[in-house]
């Protein structure tokens, strides 16, 4: 008697090497042989008839066959995993949450007090990291992220508030009081603090006022915000940046902002992977959007 479904070993591996383009690195996931990965795959195309790879330079390719068997096999596996992870996690288990450095140390850390307070039943685990997560949201339950739809399909997105960038200086800085009662184009003059986090912030200001992003001049440039700031803070230059992160060092008047902030097509936004049914994630969206209110 044939069977109606192929073997859950053998489909397991084959979704693994189709997933991670290796049969090596789907062997190491699956804590077995490489040998023991080729077998499942040549199991299933006997069974088949018809080959699910081809060689393609070093690697592997899909044949037909071997994407619609994909498809089948990754709706089939990705709610099973985010089910197995939901039912694993232990009572009161912290919510891993991934976020920029740089609003890591700038927004986030300093309302961990006020958030505790608000919602004391939510322990967080904060993963830092510069780059944009991949649509898999691998290790991490949500992400706070600034960036610019379209959004991946595998997320479920709370978009939180518009982003609001501007340039900032401090007052130790040599100019200053030539920038406060001058028109925007006095940054073409100017050789301005960059970072490589955002790097067509600036461009994105100028045209939003009028300016031709091409005559502006980049100075010296950090690999994350939160050193870009401290620079400017330190009267190094001008620097641009999302308003809700200077908030606080203005209204200590460690920066100043003398054209103020313009709206961009980016959003604060918390992402979830798309069949999460943590009911924190939405709560903890709803305490971040007041706070950027």
């Amino acid at each position: 008697m044939s069977r109606d479904l192929p073997p859950l070993n053998a489909l397991r591996a084959f979704e693994a090497v189709a997933r991670l383009d290796s049969v090596s690195r789907a062997a190491e996931e699956l804590h077995v042989t490489h040998g023991a990965v080729s077998r499942h795959l040549k199991a299933l195309e006997e069974a088949l008839g018809t080959p699910l790879f081809v060689r393609e330079g070093r690697g592997l390719a899909l044949t037909p066959a071997g994407h619609r068997l994909h498809e089948a096999a990754e709706v089939a596996f990705a709610p099973l995993r985010q089910a197995w992870t939901e039912l694993r996690r232990r009572p009161h288990a912290p919510l891993v949450l991934g976020c920029p450095g740089s609003l890591l140390a700038r927004w986030m850390i300093p309302r961990l007090d006020r958030l505790a307070r608000d919602m004391p039943d939510l322990t967080l685990h904060l993963s830092p990291s510069e780059t944009v997560p991949d649509a898999r949201l691998a290790g991490m339950d949500a992400a706070l992220l600034i960036a610019e739809p379209p959004w991946p399909a595998e997320w479920q997105v709370h978009e939180l508030a518009i982003e609001r960038i501007g340039p900032v200086v401090g007052p130790r800085f040599a100019g200053v009081d030539r920038l406060r009662d001058a028109s925007p184009d006095a940054l073409l003059a100017l050789p301005l603090l960059h970072t490589a986090s955002r790097p067509q912030a600036w461009s994105d200001w100028a045209r939003r006022n009028g300016l031709d992003p091409s005559a502006l001049q980049l100075g010296t440039g950090f690999a994350h915000l939160y050193y870009l700031l401290e620079a400017a803070e330190a009267g190094l230059g001008v620097a641009i940046a999302p308003e809700p992160l200077v908030a606080e060092d203005m209204r200590a008047g460690r920066l100043i902002a003398p054209w103020g902030f313009v709206d961009t097509d980016g959003r604060w936004a918390l992402v979830a992977p798309r069949r999460s049914t943590d009911p924190r994630v939405a709560r903890l969206a709803e305490w971040l959007r007041g706070e950027l209110a």
